[in-house]
């Protein structure tokens, strides 16, 4: 926690503040091309070969309830595939479909642009910083 002004700031409640915002400001963003901030994640996350259901969660750090169902909505709206492995049939590969493909690449446009504006506006050496203090809380922080 940091003093300032004889009060204690929890950390968490700053790293809330900023990912609250950045979460709707790609929200926003998302809706002009009628997907979420989830649905935009699960496109990136998605390899070109596809990816197994099972390491889509971990690789975002969504809950798997949320995950099943984004993936039903992005199915529905004909952005993905699920492709049972031939080899293993309990593995589902998850796949874009020519459409998911093309929003994929808007994803990528905007959260690039985003970050283009943070890394020119950040020091170099304070992003240093700000990566390593969060590396610190992630190991530190135990559930």
């Amino acid at each position: 926690m940091k003093k300032q002004d004889n009060q204690w700031t929890p950390i968490d409640i700053s790293i809330r503040k900023a990912w609250l915002k950045t979460f709707k400001m790609y929200n926003h963003t998302a809706m002009k091309y009628n997907v979420s901030f989830s649905l935009g994640m699960v496109l990136l996350s998605i390899d070109r070969d596809g990816t197994p259901s099972t390491q889509l969660g971990p690789k975002m750090g969504m809950e798997p309830t949320s995950l099943s169902r984004t993936l039903k909505v992005m199915e529905q709206q004909g952005l993905i595939n699920r492709v049972q492995d031939a080899v293993d049939k309990r593995v589902v590969n998850v796949t874009l479909t020519p459409k998911g493909v093309s929003q994929r690449r808007i994803a990528r446009d905007e959260v690039r642009a985003h970050n283009e504006k943070l890394y020119a506006a950040i020091d170099p050496n304070d992003l240093e910083i700000f990566f390593k203090v969060l590396n610190q809380i992630y190991d530190l922080t135990e559930y």
